[in-house]
């Protein structure tokens, strides 16, 4: 079994205020204070000002949508993540934005093999 996620995490009241400026974007709570915005096809297309993704090395992220997540963190913490795995073999990524900024630190795994 696999899975596949592109999603903005952040706390229940940032991303519920960032998201409501955003065609196609759906919140879905967590718990514990957190919530998740997936990253949908139209929510793509309306935040992608057409650059490319940047050099935090993802593979879905919006061209220039860094930006607007920078923006947003000034309210709190927010990060963008992406996985693919499936039978044990995938990677993952996410970078955290802060006080305006990105950290400087994106981290990521990779798995060759099911048994990494």
């Amino acid at each position: 079994m696999g899975y596949d996620v592109q999603a903005v995490i952040a706390g229940d009241e940032v991303l519920r205020i960032a998201s409501r400026e955003l065609p196609g974007s759906a919140v879905v709570r967590l718990g514990q204070g957190l919530s998740m915005m997936p990253m949908t096809d139209e929510l793509f297309d309306a935040v992608t000002d057409g650059s490319g993704t940047g050099d935090l090395g993802f593979w879905r992220l919006p061209g220039g949508f860094d930006a607007l997540l920078a923006r947003w963190s000034a309210a709190g913490p927010i990060a963008y993540v992406e996985a693919e795995h499936f039978g044990g073999v995938g990677r993952q990524r996410a970078t955290v934005w802060t006080d305006g900024s990105a950290h400087k630190r994106t981290w990521a795994r990779t798995s060759s093999s099911p048994w990494d």
